[in-house]
């Protein structure tokens, strides 16, 4: 069984500076299925992903540290123990940044089904996640005819 306050934790080397934060998939070694649980270690100075929304209910529990976070309605501090809960679409647009000195611990979770789509404002850009299939689009470009191509 997982303990929060002792798991190992995933980097990805392709995440660039400012974006490097680990992460654990506690709800996967509890044994859930339902939901997706991830754990994120921020360490100072880094952020878990661009700014964003998603088309489900996401949830933010602080663990340890502190963190900015950055919604439609500007920036606040969240501390340990601190819970928000961002909902689907626009309104539910989140960055977590650790602008403290110490690693902050946070855990989220949400229904994470398949496909599932994010929004990246700053970007103008879209992902979109089913399986194996997997694509980041920018929206601008995006804007094909229902029927182009078919036959």
């Amino acid at each position: 069984m997982p303990n929060v306050y002792s798991q190992q934790f995933e980097y990805d080397d392709a995440d660039p500076a400012g974006y490097r934060a680990g992460a654990s998939q506690v709800g996967k070694a509890a044994g859930g299925r339902d939901n997706v649980v991830k754990e994120f270690e921020i360490p100072a100075g880094e952020s878990v992903c661009p700014y964003h929304y998603e088309y489900e209910e996401e949830w933010l529990l602080l663990l340890e540290g502190a963190v900015t976070v950055r919604t439609p309605n500007g920036e606040r501090s969240l501390e340990r123990g601190g819970l928000m809960c961002f909902p689907a679409g626009p309104d539910g647009a989140h960055k977590l940044t650790n602008r403290g000195d110490a690693t902050a611990l946070a855990l989220m979770w949400s229904s994470a089904r398949e496909p599932s789509v994010s929004i990246y404002p700053d970007s103008d850009k879209m992902g979109v996640w089913a399986g194996e299939d997997r694509a980041m689009l920018r929206r601008a470009d995006a804007q094909l005819d229902y029927y182009e191509g078919e036959r």
